[in-house]
């Protein structure tokens, strides 16, 4: 073919240029978008665990450390991202080469009474982070729409009961990928005030520790909330979930051809999550600190009174997104909380433990995520003060995420558990420190 038989570079007759790039411009975005497609398709438990660390708890207690103490908490998310990033790939790992969850990996290697004492602190922690959560989106849904809290908060209880009961676990995940765009409300609030970039920069490179009781306890609080066990049990099952629904996968143990990409997936899957969840946090807490810190509001108690805060200092807009990423968070993070508890309970109790099962096939399992989650709602009509709840259920992650983690450590290193697919080097230093980390966090609660 000459040059000239070449239709795009021949002569074009009018509306030809306009209509050849139309159609190019159309192709490129098909493409990108199933390449977008692709790769959400790849990533799953990690993406979602990540971005169900950003529940709106975690947000009300983001947004109390950027009101109190302005930039200074900012590092926090620098130096816990490769801590909950290492444990989270660790809990992958556990559950793609055992093909079991950490529930079933304890009862089968570990004295019953660890087993028990684990699984009863998990389902008390979650069903305080569930009340919590579902009593935030309440409040977030009333400052968008005026109208009763409570009938929010049934009606935000019943839809995530519904969807995790009646919408199998390969149809559901898809949403839940989905709803992690909610995160980016938090990005772009951000964009609504003016930051002082130099400055914020250099409290999150060099901080500036302050050794008083005020700022450990809301130290305390950052690292308890993006460091939790549920999301431990969560990751594990997830993957357990993947072995199981996808034709021709199987757990490591027995499918060692498998491992390179399996584990490559877990760890971008993981890190990509992971890095998800600490930049949303870190922009929380930019947020509120350059408007609420900046103007003297320091005494924000709950995610909700932080989006109606920012309305008067960042507009009305900020406000508003702010609040709509409350409820998308909460929607993703809910069937996480109530899920983890009943794999944990399932798992324990050799229950047949799926979100892919239907409810005939797995009554145990979808009876335990139906009693957390109305005990949870439960919660917000008994009274209970929201702040002192999340305490307690920080307090009780904190008691139970160092030993926990130090047993999750102990299975991934162990041959019989893992046999010739025990944790590399860097997990193990990474995962170990991070234990050490939580510890610490752990006897300074009491110390506090």
């Amino acid at each position: 073919m000459t040059i000239s038989d070449n239709p795009i570079s021949s002569p074009q007759q009018p509306g030809e240029f306009t209509k050849v790039n139309t159609i190019t411009a159309e192709w490129a975005l098909s493409c990108l978008g199933t390449s977008v497609r692709a790769a959400l398709r790849k990533l799953g438990p990690g993406l979602v665990t990540g971005a169900s660390d950003d529940d709106p708890s975690g947000i009300g207690t983001y947004s109390q450390v950027g009101a109190q103490f302005g930039y200074g908490m900012l590092w926090t998310m620098a130096v816990s991202y490769p801590l909950m990033a290492a444990i989270q790939e660790i809990s992958a790992r556990l559950g793609r080469v055992t093909g079991h969850g950490i529930s079933a990996n304890l009862r089968r290697c570990y004295p019953r009474s660890l087993l028990r004492i684990v699984v009863a602190l998990v389902l008390v922690a979650n069903v305080f982070n569930l009340g919590a959560d579902i009593g935030a989106m309440g409040a977030a849904a009333q400052l968008l729409l005026p109208a009763k809290t409570w009938i929010y908060i049934l009606f935000f209880g019943s839809v995530s009961l519904l969807l995790q009961v009646f919408v199998p676990y390969s149809g559901y995940v898809k949403y839940l990928k989905w709803l992690t765009l909610s995160l980016f409300a938090y990005v772009g609030t951000a964009f609504f005030v003016k930051i002082p970039w130099p400055e914020v920069l250099h409290a999150t490179l060099l901080p500036q520790l302050k050794w008083n009781r005020e700022y450990l306890t809301g130290l305390i609080a950052v690292l308890g909330t993006t460091i939790s066990p549920y999301l431990f049990f969560w990751q594990a099952s997830q993957e357990v979930e993947e072995v199981k629904n996808n034709r021709g996968e199987k757990a490591l143990k027995h499918a060692s051809r498998q491992a390179p990409v399996q584990l490559g997936r877990i760890r971008i899957d993981t890190y990509l999550g992971m890095a998800l969840s600490n930049l949303v946090a870190f922009f929380i807490i930019l947020t509120t600190a350059v408007t609420l810190h900046a103007h003297g509001n320091t005494a924000v108690t709950s995610a909700a009174r932080a989006a109606q805060a920012l309305a008067p200092l960042a507009g009305r807009w900020a406000a508003g997104l702010f609040a709509c990423g409350i409820i998308g968070t909460g929607m993703l993070a809910v069937p996480v909380l109530a899920g983890s508890a009943a794999y944990a309970i399932g798992e324990a109790c050799k229950w047949p433990a799926s979100l892919e099962k239907k409810p005939e096939q797995a009554a145990g399992f979808y009876l335990t995520i139906a009693a957390a989650t109305l005990a949870g709602v439960g919660l917000n009509f008994l009274h209970i003060d929201a702040i002192r709840a999340l305490f307690w259920a920080a307090v009780l992650n904190g008691m139970l995420a160092a030993p926990l983690m130090a047993v999750i450590m102990h299975m991934a290193m162990s041959r019989k558990v893992m046999d010739k697919f025990t944790i590399p080097m860097y997990l193990r230093v990474i995962g170990w420190s991070a234990t050490a980390v939580m510890l610490a966090v752990s006897i300074a609660v009491f110390v506090t």
